[in-house]
Parts: structure tokens; sequence; C-alpha cells
């Protein structure tokens, strides 16, 4: 997620640095669920903001306008604050970040941002292969697809703030620009990682220090989960990657989660699978984003999910998520 939002939504949110002229005044509701806290969070900014026994909350805040984060525990809503807003927030634990709601003033803003944020998640504009894989005329019309979209999302709000109407469209600018310049190279990259050719191998240890290779597990097709500690979206996904090894035990297929973690926070990826009772074999490259297998496939945003066949060949280099109900559709259409 982090580098979903760096990339999309960040170029124009954080851009805004206007002097402040007035407070912030922030107030909500807490529903299906108790918290003691929460936390506001931007740029050199941090304010913790008590939350009353019956769900209730509102601060007095001085803030740089611009892009900020609402966190509850591990769990994070994207907001667009400006001093001068009087902002209510409504946050549904059950369904938090997705179900925040918002009224008063910066309301319009914010609904906004939670609609281009659905639309970032929708379209998996952070994973770029996706784009990148597509032949050119197909490639063009995606492109052209996704401008169109993003326009008409900025028409379609009426009241939207003029600041935020101007970076948003610097910043789908970019996005288009950022896609259009690299593709030539980025096609020329990825298609020799094509469906039936061999795949890249790996060898790494696993959290008992057993070194692991692709190569050890030829005969069994092998769904792989690039990840890390730190990537909220890849932490969504392991309660269903854990369905998923429990559903197909004992058939012919191996589950591999290959993790980019930096060497020097080992302790933490193993602290994590004993905590989280990871299964399936756990790996650490041996070089994080630079490590060989994640630079062969060209990964440059996580979760990345491959699948290959019995025989190390490539089944789907962008393979769907375990959430995905796709993804069973495909492995139960294979003689596991």
């Amino acid at each position: 997620m982090k580098r979903l939002i760096s990339f999309a939504v960040a170029l124009s949110l954080l851009a805004c640095e206007k002097e402040p002229n007035a407070y912030l005044s922030l107030e909500g509701k807490v529903s299906n669920g108790k918290i003691d806290s929460l936390v506001v969070m931007g740029r050199n900014f941090s304010k913790t903001i008590q939350v009353s026994e019956n769900g209730t909350f509102n601060d007095t805040l001085k803030i740089t306008d611009g892009f900020h984060g609402i966190n509850i525990g591990d769990k994070q809503a994207y907001l667009y604050l400006k001093n001068g807003y009087e902002l209510e927030v409504g946050i549904d634990m059950e369904k938090f970040p997705e179900s925040i709601s918002f009224e008063g003033e910066g309301s319009i803003t914010n609904e906004y941002l939670k609609r281009k944020i659905q639309f970032i998640k929708d379209e998996e504009l952070a994973n770029y292969n996706k784009f990148f894989e597509l032949e050119k005329e197909e490639f063009d019309l995606s492109i052209k697809y996704l401008k169109a979209r993003m326009d008409a999302m900025l028409k379609e709000t009426e009241g939207l703030d003029p600041d935020v109407i101007q970076m948003e469209k610097d910043a789908n600018n970019k996005m288009i620009i950022f896609f259009q310049d690299n593709y030539e190279n980025e096609h020329k990259a990825l298609i020799g990682l094509k469906k039936g050719d061999p795949s890249p191998g790996f060898n790494y240890p696993d959290q008992f220090g057993k070194n692991v290779s692709l190569e050890d597990l030829k005969g069994k097709f092998v769904y792989i989960d690039v990840w890390a500690t730190w990537c909220g979206p890849c932490k969504k996904e392991i309660p269903y990657l854990k369905e998923m090894d429990e559903e197909y035990k004992g058939k012919n297929i191996a589950f591999v989660s290959l993790s980019i973690d930096k060497m020097e926070n080992k302790d933490k990826w193993l602290t994590m699978i004993e905590d989280e009772d990871l299964r399936g074999i756990q790996l650490l490259a041996d070089n994080d984003w630079n490590s060989d297998f994640v630079t062969s496939y060209n990964i440059r945003g996580i979760p990345r999910f491959i699948l290959l066949d019995d025989k190390g060949n490539i089944i789907n280099s962008n393979a769907p998520r375990p959430s995905d109900p796709g993804l069973r559709e495909i492995l139960n259409g294979l003689a596991l």
C-alpha cells in the first residue's frame, strides 16, 4: 500500500504546503468496536486524540494543509486536512478503513479522495507490470481509459477544493506520463517472462536456516507470494493464503512465501512467522528488492503472486491474489 499511495495520491496531496491561517476542527464517532485513541499523522505532524467511552472524539489541530493519515492500531485511512475545515468523521471498526465517512466542511474533498484510493486499488495501479505486460495497442487503450476515468471523477465532484483540483490534474498527468515514458523499456524487460517460459530460480533459506530452491520443488505446482512484514496489503492476504494452504493440503502444489525484508530485519520476519502461524514454505530473499529472483521478474510493487507448473514453467507471472476467487478457479483447473 505504501508504494501505491506514494505513486498515485501523494504526488498531489503531499505537495500542498500553504501557510496555515486557521485551525482544523476534527470530530467523529467510532462504532462497532471500542478504542481508547486514534492518531492523526502528517508531514512532521502527529497527534494522539482520545476517544470517549461512547466512541466520540473531537480536537482542534494546527496543521500544515495536505495529506494525512488517521491511524487506529495497524490500520490507516487517508485524509486531506486543511486549516479552516470543520470535518466530522464516521468510523465503523468492522470495516475500517474502507467504511470511513465524512460530513461538514472538507467532506467533499475527502469523499473524493476515498473514491480515488478505491479506484487505485480496483485498477491495481501500483502493479505497474499489469500495464507494461500489455501489447502496445491494448496498453494505449488501457491508459486512455485510466485518464478518462480520472478526469471524469474530478468533473463529477462538485464543490471540490480548487487547490486539490489542480493538484489532482497534475498528479493524473504525471501518472499517465510515467506509464507512457516507461512502456517501451519495461515491456521489453517483461516479455521474456511469459506463459510457458522457464521461471527464474531461487535458492533462499527458510526460517530454520535450510535453503530451499525452485529445483527442489520440481514435480509440484508452485504458488509464490512475494511480500514483506512492513507491507499492509501483503498482511491482509495472509488469512486468505492460510486458507488456501489448508484447502489444498495433500494436493500437488507448494505455497511459497518469499519475504524481501532486509536482512537486518530477519528477527522481525521470524517473529511474524511465529505470531501469525504462517504456513507453507517461508523463505527470506538474500538482497531484498535487489534479490535475483525479484529483479528477474521486474517486481516493483508487492504483494506479487506467481504461479508455476510442475516443470517450473510460468503459468502466470502476475497471478491473482489469494483473496481473489479467480485464483481457486485457476487452481481447480490444474491437474493438482
